[in-house]
């Protein structure tokens, strides 16, 4: 069977690209993506406020990990998630966890906002807060590079298995989490589709 990836019909709670379909490049990933990657203006101000880091205030770091828009959707496709809650969940919680310097608190404090401030398809349910959780702690253990720190435009051509293997990106990690996930949450298509 040809693996292809997700094409321009592919609405954005179905785009996704597996995490065991690694022999694409990241500008490719990307690319396939285009059309559902929301500019940052379309962003709500909440959420930019809380995860765009130019939003920081000098000497003041409220949130770890925090990256802009396209190195985001980069870490999308680094990871094999797509756009559904769970998917968001898992990457910035992978993100922040990778800084080896998100504490308890900061954990609480972005599951409160994500579960009361964020609007529509950016709030988090329980569910969506406990993958967060999850993958903070992924992120943590893992001795990948901080994914906050990458300059991507240097990765765009580099098929994505070869990437994770230069960052560090431990798959086996990553996937026997995601098995996790799918036994844990049966009826979310964010999980299941994951390997």
């Amino acid at each position: 069977m040809k693996i292809s990836l997700p094409d321009n019909n592919t609405g954005w709670r179905d785009w996704h690209v597996p995490f065991s379909h690694d022999q694409f490049t990241l500008e490719d990933i990307l690319a396939s993506a285009m059309h559902q990657q929301a500019a940052q203006d379309d962003v709500p101000l909440i959420v930019q406020l809380i995860e765009n880091p130019k939003f920081d205030v000098p000497w003041i770091t409220l949130f770890n990990g925090a990256v802009n828009l396209t190195d985001h959707d980069c870490i999308h496709a680094l990871l094999g998630r797509g756009f559904l809650p769970k998917d968001e969940a898992f990457v910035i919680g992978f993100t922040m966890g990778s800084t080896n310097r998100t504490n308890t608190l900061e954990q609480k404090l972005y599951t409160w906002a994500s579960k009361y401030l964020y609007p529509g398809p950016y709030k988090f349910s329980d569910e969506d807060a406990q993958v967060f959780k999850d993958a903070v702690h992924l992120g943590y253990v893992s001795d990948c590079t901080p994914l906050n720190t990458i300059d991507f435009s240097k990765y765009l051509s580099k098929p994505v298995n070869m990437i994770r293997d230069e960052l560090g990106i431990e798959t086996d990690l990553i996937e026997s989490y995601f098995r996790i996930e799918k036994r844990r949450y049966l009826k979310s298509k964010a999980s299941q589709r994951l390997l």
